[in-house]
């Protein structure tokens, strides 16, 4: 399965799970400094919540700064130079709270030779089962 069409089949499951709402807040921000307008798609926040979760499943450990910049775009600077920005930590860190909750996700403990307090979030079991559930 491609995996446009697992994100959104994975958006669809994560709509059942009443721990995933999408605050009131996020209609009014927009994803990242270097994008011009708020957020248009009213499924936004679950598709999000899909690609961060597949991420995590993906790469095993991830924390928001690394989500942050893979959801980071080019800044239109007018006639300065294009420059990169990172995306919005905010609707990132409350959406890996939010799956914190549901018991998709948690905080990785001691890693070996990473010297970071907290080094990021990881899947756990009953995340890996939802995730490959999807079909």
């Amino acid at each position: 399965m491609s995996p446009q069409e697992y994100n959104l089949k994975l958006a669809e499951a994560l709509k059942k799970i009443p721990e995933f709402k999408q605050p009131e807040w996020s209609r009014l921000v927009k994803s990242g400094p270097s994008k011009e307008r708020p957020i248009d798609d009213p499924d936004f926040w679950h598709k999000r919540a899909a690609s961060i979760l597949r991420n995590i499943y993906k790469k095993k450990i991830v924390g928001v700064n690394r989500l942050r910049t893979k959801y980071g775009s080019k800044k239109n600077r007018g006639m300065k130079p294009e420059m990169f920005m990172r995306g919005s930590g905010k609707i990132i860190r409350t959406i890996l709270q939010q799956s914190d909750k549901a018991g998709l996700t948690e905080i990785a403990k001691n890693i070996k030779d990473v010297r970071s307090r907290r080094p990021g979030r990881q899947l756990t079991k009953k995340g890996k089962e939802f995730l490959e559930a999807i079909k």
